[in-house]
């Protein structure tokens, strides 16, 4: 059983910044492939970014590339997501997932075993 918790969340103004962290419970923290999604009021969870189990692929969706990046720390079994030039539409509940091997794309959360209880970030223009 892997237990995520997720921190970091506020209310930023546009164009600001924030970090949000994810410490995960679980000894082996590095076969998992970790991701974060986020969920706006009233819309799909949709894929933020994402880490393969290796550490040595990132992936990010379009509309966070070049804003948002996404780190891990085997030793400290955290992930983290810093994100920069924030936008309101960027508002929502940040989730943090972690996946074994499968078959669905890193975008996908039909793929991710375990998920956090969310962050919200709240984005005021």
């Amino acid at each position: 059983q892997v237990q995520l918790v997720e921190s970091g969340g506020g209310l930023v103004q546009a164009g600001g910044s924030l970090r949000l962290s994810c410490a995960a419970s679980v000894r082996t923290f590095g076969t998992y492939a970790m991701g974060w999604f986020r969920q706006a009021p009233g819309k799909e969870r949709e894929f933020v970014a994402a880490f393969s189990r290796s550490g040595g692929s990132t992936y990010y969706a379009d509309y966070v590339k070049g804003r948002f990046t996404i780190t891990r720390d085997n030793a400290k079994n955290t992930v983290y997501l810093q994100m920069n030039s924030l936008r309101p539409e960027d508002t929502a509940v940040y989730y943090c997932a972690a996946r074994r091997p499968t078959s669905y794309t890193v975008a996908d959360y039909r793929g991710y075993d375990y998920w956090g209880q969310g962050t919200q970030v709240t984005v005021s223009s």
